[in-house]
This record gives structure tokens, C-alpha cells and sequence, in this order.
């Protein structure tokens, strides 16, 4: 019977240190600069699009559609660039 009251303290311990972890995680979340909402949303997209536009650049094999592509990547890392130095 001792051996199951040394488990739930154990368990007790490592739901204690979680907590604090997740605490912590936050306070340093906090402590960053807050994008505004809109900056957000268009980080988030530019990082859809950038997805999108790399998946199309594996699956193509034109040549002038490559460099389309690659140009358009480079174009939106310019842009996140540019957003994520604001911040």
C-alpha cells in the first residue's frame, strides 16, 4: 500500500513541474513584443502563401514556371522579413 501513496506523490510532483513550465513558457511568451492583429494575419498568410508556392515549385517541371516560383518565394521572404523586423 506505501508503494501507490510514492506514485500519486510522484505523479503529484510531475503535474507541479508541468505547471511551472507552462508558466514559465507564458511569462516569456509575454515578455516579447505583441504583434497587432492585422500584423498577425498578414505574417500568418505571407506563411500560407510561402507553403503553397514552395509545394508548387516540387511538383512543377517547366522550367519559366520554376523561376516564376522562385522569384514569388523570394518576394515573400522579403515581405516576412520585413514584417518580423518591425516586430
Amino acid at each position: 500500500m506505501g508503494d501507490s501513496g510514492e506514485g500519486l506523490v510522484d505523479a503529484e510532483g510531475r503535474i507541479q513541474e508541468r505547471m511551472e513550465e507552462l508558466a514559465r513558457e507564458k511569462r516569456e511568451k509575454n515578455g516579447k513584443v505583441k504583434q497587432d492583429p492585422e500584423t498577425q494575419r498578414r505574417l500568418s498568410s505571407l506563411k500560407m502563401a510561402r507553403a503553397d508556392m514552395a509545394k508548387q515549385l516540387e511538383s512543377t517541371k517547366h522550367a519559366a514556371r520554376k523561376a516564376q516560383l522562385t522569384q514569388a518565394l523570394e518576394e515573400i521572404d522579403r515581405r516576412i522579413e520585413k514584417i518580423s523586423s518591425k516586430a
